[in-house]
C-alpha cells in the first residue's frame, strides 16, 4: 500500500465507529448459552449480553456465533445440554442461573462463565469471591445484605410494621446468608421475622396456608428461579390477603410487588461479555475474580400502593429508577 492510500485508509478507519473498528480485529469466536429456562424470560438479559459483545466489537452473525441451549424450565435437561453443546465445538459455555450448579458437577472440557444468582463459595465452586476454581468464573447478583434494606423500605411504607413473613427457597445457595441479615434487621427495627422455606410447589402452598391462618403485614420474597417461576402464585396470594411484597428484581415490580430493590440485571448481563472476550483469548477463568453488582435499582409500583391504600414516601419516589403507575 503506497503512502496516498495509507492515509485514505487510515482517515476513513478513523470516521468508522469504534465498535466497527474494533471488529477488524476481532476473530470469530464461537460460544454455548446454557440455561434451565425458557427463552422468552431472558429475551431482555439476552439482548444485554449482546449489547455487551457489541461494545467490545462482536456481532453475532460476523464474528460471533451463539449456540443456544433453553431447559424450559425443566433443570434435569441441564446435562443433556451442556453435552451438546461441548458435541457442537463450543470453545466456552455461559451458564445462566440454576443451569449453573448443574453445569459445576460436570468435567465439562471447556471453560464455564456464569452469571448466577446465588453465592458461588456456598455453592462450592469458589473459595471466595476472589478464588474461583476450576474452570469457571463469573458474575453473582447476591447481595445478602440489601434484604435488610428492604425490611427498611418496608418499615416506611406499612404503619406499625411488626410481622414479616420471608418466602425463601432453602436450596437457593447463599440463602441462609440473606437469612440471617433480615433477621439481624429485624431484631434491630422491632419486627417479627417469619422464615417460611419453599423449596417446593407443595411448600409453598403450605407456607401460603400458615400465611392466611397467622397473617402478617407485609412479605419479602428472596429472589431466585423458583421464585421467578411461582411469582404468579404468590402475588396472587398476597393481592387477595391485600399484604405488599417487596424483593430485589424488578420483575417482581411488574408482577406486583409494591417495590423491589437490587441489581439492575441488564448490567450484569452486559458485564459477561468482557469475561467471555478474556477467556476466548487466553485468560485462565481462574484468573479472574467474580463480579458481584455494581450498580442498583429501586422499581416502585404506585399501582399496587393505591390498590393496598398505602402511601409511598417522597424520598423513595424521588429516588425510585422506575415507577409503574
Amino acid at each position: 500500500m503506497d503512502r496516498r492510500a495509507f492515509l485514505a485508509f487510515v482517515a476513513s478507519a478513523a470516521m468508522l465507529p469504534q465498535n466497527v473498528i474494533a471488529q477488524i480485529d476481532k476473530r470469530t469466536i464461537r460460544i454455548g448459552w446454557l440455561t434451565a429456562q425458557r427463552e422468552v424470560s431472558l429475551a431482555p438479559y439476552l439482548a444485554a449480553l449482546r449489547r455487551g459483545f457489541g461494545e467490545l466489537g462482536y456481532l453475532e452473525g460476523q464474528n460471533l456465533v451463539i449456540e443456544y441451549r433453553f431447559g424450559d424450565d425443566q433443570l434435569q435437561r441441564v446435562p443433556e445440554l451442556a453435552a451438546e453443546l461441548v458435541k457442537s465445538g463450543v470453545e466456552l459455555i455461559v451458564a445462566q442461573g440454576a443451569a449453573v450448579s448443574e453445569v459445576a458437577k460436570q468435567s465439562l472440557p471447556v471453560p464455564i462463565v456464569y452469571i448466577f444468582s446465588g453465592d458461588p463459595t456456598a455453592a462450592g465452586f469458589a473459595d471466595g469471591l476472589s478464588h474461583p476454581r476450576g474452570n469457571m468464573t463469573g458474575v453473582t447478583m447476591m447481595a445478602a445484605e440489601l434484604n435488610g434494606k428492604r425490611l427498611e423500605i418496608l418499615r416506611d411504607i406499612v404503619p406499625e410494621l411488626r410481622r414479616v413473613a420471608i418466602i425463601a427457597n432453602p436450596e437457593h445457595d447463599g440463602v441462609n446468608l440473606e437469612r440471617a441479615n433480615s433477621e439481624q434487621t429485624g431484631q434491630r427495627l422491632g419486627m417479627e421475622i417469619r422464615y417460611c422455606p419453599t423449596p417446593s410447589v407443595a411448600k409453598l402452598e403450605e407456607a401460603l396456608a400458615g400465611i392466611k391462618a397467622d397473617p402478617v403485614q407485609a412479605i419479602s420474597i428472596f429472589s431466585d428461579g423458583f421464585a421467578v417461576q411461582n411469582r404468579k402464585a404468590i402475588f396472587d396470594f398476597a393481592a387477595e390477603q391485600q399484604v405488599p411484597v417487596v424483593a430485589g428484581w424488578s420483575l417482581f415490580a411488574r408482577s406486583g410487588a409494591i417495590c423491589t430493590y437490587g441489581p439492575l440485571q441488564s448490567e450484569q448481563y452486559r458485564r459477561l461479555a468482557a469475561y467471555v472476550d478474556r477467556i476466548a483469548n487466553g485468560v485462565k477463568p481462574s484468573e479472574l475474580p467474580i463480579q458481584q453488582p455494581t450498580k442498583f435499582e429501586t422499581v416502585v409500583n404506585l399501582k399496587t400502593a393505591k390498590t393496598l391504600g398505602l402511601s409511598i414516601p417522597p424520598a423513595l419516589l424521588a429516588s425510585a429508577d422506575e415507577i409503574i403507575e
